[in-house]
C-alpha cells in the first residue's frame, strides 16, 4: 500500500542549537497519522543533534547527500555506513543543486543509490527538468533520463526503498509552484515508467513527493492531487509553523486525519 511522506530539506541552513528547537517544536506538534511519513534532512554537522531530539518520535532523520564508497580516501565526502551509525535512516540523492551547481552525473547518482541502498538507507531520489527543457517540451525525456539511469539497475527489492522526488527545477526556492494538474501529469509519466520496468503493483506503492516552492497555501492543492503522494519542502521547513501546515494539509488532503 502507497505510504505519503512529507520531508524537510534544510539544504544550507540552520545551527545547532536551531536543529534542535525546530526538531522539538515538530515533535510536539505532530503526530503519527498512518499512512504518512515524516522527515528532516538537516545538514551533515547536525545530524546527530536532530536524531538526539527526534528520539521517541515518528519524525525521521535523512542525509542530504552520501558518496558512493563506504571508506577511503575521499576527502569532505560521508559514506552510507557513516549515515546508518548516527541514526539517519534516509537520504537524498541527485537534488537538483547537486546536479546543476556541483556537476553531479547520472552515472554518480545511480552509484549514490544504489550505495545507499546497500547499506539500508531509504532514498529520496531527485528528478526534474531545467525551465528551457520544459520550454522546449522536453519535460517527460529529461525525467525518463533520470529515473532509467537512476533506479533502473536495482532489483524490485531494492526499488521498494525508494522514494522519488519530483523536483521541477524552475520551481525550486523562486516562489514559483508547478500548476497541480502538470505535477500530477509528470508524477503520473514517471509511475508508468516504474510499471513497465517493475511491475504496476510495486509502481502504485511508490511514493512519488513533489518539491518546488511548496507553501501551506499550496499545499493542500498539490497534495490533493492522486499521483502526489507528498512533499519534499525547501524553505517553507525551516520554520515550524509553516512546516507544520504542510504536514496538516497533506494529512487532510489524503484523508488520514
Amino acid at each position: 500500500m502507497r505510504r505519503f511522506f512529507v520531508a524537510g530539506n534544510w539544504k544550507m541552513n540552520l545551527s545547532r542549537t536551531g536543529t534542535r528547537r525546530l526538531v522539538e517544536d515538530l515533535k510536539a506538534r505532530v503526530g503519527g497519522e498512518d499512512r504518512l511519513d515524516l522527515a528532516v534532512a538537516p545538514p551533515f554537522v547536525y545530524l546527530t543533534e536532530a536524531v538526539a531530539a527526534a528520539r521517541g518520535s515518528n519524525i525521521k532523520v535523512a542525509a542530504q547527500d552520501v558518496y558512493c564508497e563506504e571508506k577511503g580516501a575521499f576527502t569532505g565526502e560521508i559514506s552510507p555506513g557513516m549515515l546508518s551509525d548516527v541514526g539517519c535512516t534516509h537520504v537524498i540523492v541527485g537534488h537538483s543543486e547537486r546536479r546543476h551547481v556541483i556537476g553531479e552525473t547520472d552515472d554518480l547518482i545511480a552509484r549514490k543509490v544504489k550505495a545507499a541502498l546497500d547499506a539500508g538507507l531509504k532514498v529520496i531520489l531527485c528528478v526534474g527538468e531545467l525551465l528551457k527543457e520544459r520550454e522546449a517540451g522536453k519535460t517527460n525525456d529529461v525525467v525518463n533520463t533520470q529515473v532509467v539511469r537512476g533506479l533502473f539497475e536495482l532489483s524490485p527489492e531494492e526499488m521498494s526503498n525508494v522514494v522519488i522526488a519530483y523536483e521541477p527545477v524552475w520551481a525550486i526556492g523562486t516562489g514559483v509552484t508547478a500548476k497541480p494538474g502538470d505535477a500530477n501529469e509528470v508524477q503520473g509519466f514517471i509511475r508508468t515508467l516504474l510499471a513497465e520496468k517493475f511491475g504496476g503493483q510495486l509502481a502504485d506503492d511508490t511514493t512519488i513527493q513533489y518539491g518546488g516552492s511548496v507553501k501551506p497555501e499550496n499545499a493542500g492543492t498539490l497534495m490533493g492531487q492522486p499521483e502526489v503522494d507528498g512533499a519534499l519542502v525547501g524553505g517553507a521547513s525551516l520554520q515550524a509553523d509553516s512546516f507544520v501546515d504542510i504536514i496538516r494539509n497533506t494529512a487532510k488532503a489524503k484523508k488520514l486525519g
